[in-house]
């Protein structure tokens, strides 16, 4: 197992959207979705937010590293409609990230399997035999010197699926403690950031699309 060191940063997360039965931030890199196992890693996210609304639920998480936009339900029939939607894959989701090298092609999809790699938690990777199928979709839009801005939507909702993928590709995002390796890792955080959320409203059933700018 891998152990990170774990210092998340200190500003209030930023509200998107709040109304009676959702709220969505915009959650900070470096700052873990729900508490972590082991001591030091009880600050989180949604320990902060019901510091401040005892009835936040969780709905989904982002990685510790990732940024971007996150949604949580403050009913319970809120949780279970938006629980299916993300199980259902009704959810659309957006994020860019920053990786190294340039893709090939101008866009495609990789669809590899994946699961845990247990002699190297929390770490996943591609496995045929016992992995879950995966698929991301990405399209490349833009080359920043010898790294290229990508687009990714990702189709199911593996853990670290994103960075999997990429390093798979043979183009790491940059900055990942994990996955990137060499001069790909000297960047201050993980190049990646969950842009856009598009769901159902709970109550109304409208579909309503969520934004957080890209901060790299």
């Amino acid at each position: 197992m891998i152990h990170m060191p774990y210092d998340p940063p200190q500003d209030d997360p930023v509200v998107v959207h709040q109304d009676d039965d959702i709220l969505v931030i915009d959650k900070p890199s470096g700052l873990l979705s729900v508490p972590g196992k082991g001591d030091g890693k009880q600050d989180s996210l949604i320990t902060r937010l019901q510091a401040r609304l005892p009835q936040v639920r969780l709905v989904h998480r982002l990685d510790c590293d990732t940024s971007g936009v996150i949604v949580f339900a403050l009913t319970p029939q809120a949780q279970a409609h938006l629980g299916q939607e993300f199980e259902y894959r009704k959810t659309q989701k957006r994020y860019i990230a920053l990786v190294s090298g340039h893709p090939a092609e101008d866009r495609g999809r990789v669809d590899l399997p994946l699961c845990v790699d247990w002699e190297n938690r929390p770490k996943q990777h591609v496995d045929f035999d016992k992995g879950k199928p995966a698929q991301t979709d990405w399209r490349v839009l833009g080359h920043e010197g010898e790294n290229a801005r990508m687009l990714l939507k990702p189709l199911t909702g593996r853990s670290h699926q994103l960075r999997v993928h990429m390093l798979s590709m043979g183009h790491p995002i940059l900055g990942d403690p994990l996955y990137a390796s060499g001069a790909a890792v000297a960047y201050p955080r993980l190049m990646l950031h969950a842009e856009e959320l598009r769901l159902r409203h709970p109550t109304t059933g409208a579909a309503i699309t969520f934004r957080a700018p890209v901060p790299f």
